[in-house]
């Protein structure tokens, strides 16, 4: 979850047909997007080696299957957190904090921290003329903000 700032469902709804871990990118279908819009998500080394590392189970699609049967539920998340010892935090502060990182420290347009974030441009005008993905730029923003997670494990 925090290597991809993606949201707590997208996560938890993730399945291997939506990773290409050769190409290192997951796309989240429209029906699972708060837009309606397709997403692709690129991912860094690191997230690649995470879900390599994973077990995979015959007949679940699940990246993150629940223990019974499904998806894991909207709590699932925060229960780990907790049984961690970090009663404070929420899965969606993950994607805050790519937010003011990528914001306050890195040069990246505020564009392309957007739509890393699957975000809609509130300026109708804006949104008109943005009709590109910045994958290039996303990619180097995500492989950047990988590189930060990690030195700070």
């Amino acid at each position: 979850a925090i290597l991809t700032a993606a949201r707590s469902g997208e996560i938890r709804g993730a399945e291997w047909s939506e990773i290409d871990l050769e190409g290192k990118t997951w796309t989240i279908p429209a029906s699972r997007m708060k837009a309606a819009k397709e997403h692709r998500v690129p991912l860094s080394d690191a997230a690649v080696a995470l879900l390599k590392a994973l077990p995979r189970f015959k007949g679940i699609s699940f990246v993150f299957p629940a223990t019974r049967k499904g998806q894991l539920s909207d709590t699932a998340l925060l229960a780990v957190l907790k049984r961690m010892g970090y009663t404070d935090l929420t899965q969606h502060g993950f994607r805050s904090t790519f937010r003011d990182w990528a914001g306050e420290t890195t040069n990246y347009p505020r564009e392309v921290i957007e739509h890393a974030l699957a975000h809609q441009l509130a300026d109708k005008a804006e949104a008109a003329y943005q009709r590109g993905t910045l994958w290039p730029k996303r990619v180097a923003l995500m492989d950047e903000w990988s590189g930060f997670c990690l030195a700070n494990v």
